[in-house]
């Protein structure tokens, strides 16, 4: 009996230690609203090639589905509005829909979450009613299936579902809302499931500029904001409007309902009214929000509370209707070269005086893959260098001048440098997500013969690689995996007790 007891005590604590030292994380939001996107296969290879391990899409298309399959990336899908009538009408519908959109891609493809509509308070056709219903039905489904524990079922919402959100403790919800917002966060309560909310600081500067400065919408504020009636200081828009749902969910009684951010961004191009939407504010706005996010920061009304973030978006999207900006929110062009500089991982320092300009390398400088990198790295850089990178690998295929010798770092070594010098030889260039090193010595050999400055071809201003020098955020990062070891091996040290016994 005693034996048992302290084999359930053990394995507890080693499930309590993964949870508690999982922390916040960035993912990213994969819209797909424009005719010249690269294929779901090379989507992917891209996400894995910056370490973006959280990807939310908006439906549950095949073959996005299978592009991701076995890559470790964990998958949102959404259910649409326009889907929502016939989920919430029939559980039949709802069973049929799970069984021929998510089964046959789970657990290959590694879906955590299905977004269940998607700012129904914002939509014309007022399907709000609808949006409940069908979130029961698909929880049902998944509890015929028992993956109700591994994939959480909710659904978003714009900034516009609260009536109040300054200052944050007078945060609350439209009472218009009321009728579905109640049966809702009823729900998520009871299934542990997060508020999904789309923030975007950009609006409210553009909007209000009498009132909000840029710095304060930026995270770049030397300022602060005061709430009068906690006292509490904010330096970041950010923060006052996350913590304006968190008071709003408590007036309501709501308090164990975790947030989660589905949407935020700032776009890098707008019309000529909007003057905020540029490359340099884009990138410093998401700089800051994913150091933000990775250091645990949490808000001044939750500190050091988990907060969940995905940026808004992948790709700029041709078809978006509206303003200009709606069209540039992304992180990449179509051709798969970033619009700016950033490092998703927050572990990295970004070069912000480079603005959207790459600073070029004044020496001869060579790029390597690091001894440091992993086999699976490298692997996942070249595939990327060689395909959408558009490097030509010739050199490193059989029989040819670079091949031998056939292991990854030195195929990686020739793809890297051949990529860092097409792209101007910029330090953003030869980063590949860590795995890439900056040389001053040629690392050409016999008759492989590694580019040079000088001899590269066209040169673009914009890279898709990302920097790699080291923060105080990855020391943190590296204590805490320490600290969870002792933990871990102290915990299966007193299973290996127990087994003995």
């Amino acid at each position: 009996m005693a034996t048992r007891f302290t084999l359930i005590f053990a394995a507890s604590l080693f499930l309590l230690l993964l949870d508690c030292c999982s922390g916040s994380f960035i993912g990213v939001c994969y819209g797909r609203s424009a005719d010249d996107l690269p294929t779901p296969d090379k989507v992917a290879q891209l996400v894995q090639l910056h370490k973006i391990k959280y990807v939310r899409i908006y439906d549950s298309n095949i073959q996005v589905l299978k592009a991701f399959a076995n890559t470790g990336v964990e998958l949102m899908i959404g259910v649409p509005n326009s889907d929502l009538l016939s989920l919430s009408q029939f559980q039949s519908n709802t069973d049929r829909w799970l069984k021929n959109s998510v089964l046959p891609y789970y657990p290959a493809t590694k879906i955590t979450y299905i977004t269940v509509g998607a700012e129904v308070t914002e939509s014309p056709d007022n399907a709000s009613s609808l949006v409940v219903p069908a979130m029961t039905n698909v929880l049902t489904a998944l509890k015929k299936l028992g993956l109700h524990k591994k994939i959480k079922v909710s659904s978003t919402h714009s900034l516009g579902v609260l009536s109040r959100s300054f200052p944050p403790s007078a945060g609350a919800f439209n009472s218009s809302h009321a009728h579905f917002l109640k049966p809702m966060l009823e729900f998520l309560a009871e299934n542990q499931s997060p508020f999904m909310i789309d923030i975007y600081p950009y609006y409210a500067y553009r909007d209000s500029r009498s009132k909000v400065s840029l710095d304060y919408a930026l995270f770049d504020a030397s300022s602060e904001v005061i709430d009068p009636n906690t006292g509490l200081l904010y330096t970041n828009m950010f923060d006052a409007q996350i913590d304006a749902i968190y008071f709003a969910l408590m007036a309501l009684n709501f308090r164990t309902i975790k947030v989660m951010v589905t949407e935020t961004g700032w776009p890098s191009k707008g019309s000529p009214k909007e003057t905020a939407a540029t490359p340099d504010n884009a990138q410093t706005y998401n700089t800051n929000l994913i150091r933000h996010v990775i250091n645990n920061t949490g808000t001044p009304a939750k500190p050091g509370e988990e907060l969940d973030v995905y940026v808004f978006s992948l790709f700029n999207e041709n078809r978006k209707p509206g303003l200009e900006s709606e069209r540039n929110w992304g992180l990449f062009y179509p051709d798969q070269t970033s619009v700016y500089s950033l490092d998703f991982t927050g572990r990295g320092a970004v070069d912000m005086t480079t603005q959207a300009n790459i600073t070029k390398s004044n020496g001869t400088t060579w790029c390597i893959a690091s001894s440091k990198a992993s086999q699976i790295d490298l692997q996942n850089a070249i595939d990327w260098a060689c395909g959408p990178g558009n490097v030509d690998c010739t050199a490193i295929q059989p029989s040819q001048p670079c091949f031998e010798p056939d292991n990854l770092a030195s195929h990686a070594s020739y793809a890297f440098n051949s990529y860092y010098q097409q792209n101007g030889a910029s330090d953003v260039g030869c980063s590949f997500g860590g795995t890439g090193v900056k040389v001053d010595k040629d690392p050409s050999y016999d008759n492989c013969i590694y580019m040079r400055a000088g001899s590269n071809k066209t040169v673009t201003s914009n890279t898709t690689a990302m920097s790699s020098s080291t923060s105080s955020s990855s020391q943190n990062g590296n204590l805490t995996s320490s600290v969870f070891a002792i933990l871990l091996v102290t915990c299966l040290s007193a299973l290996m007790h127990i087994q003995r016994y």
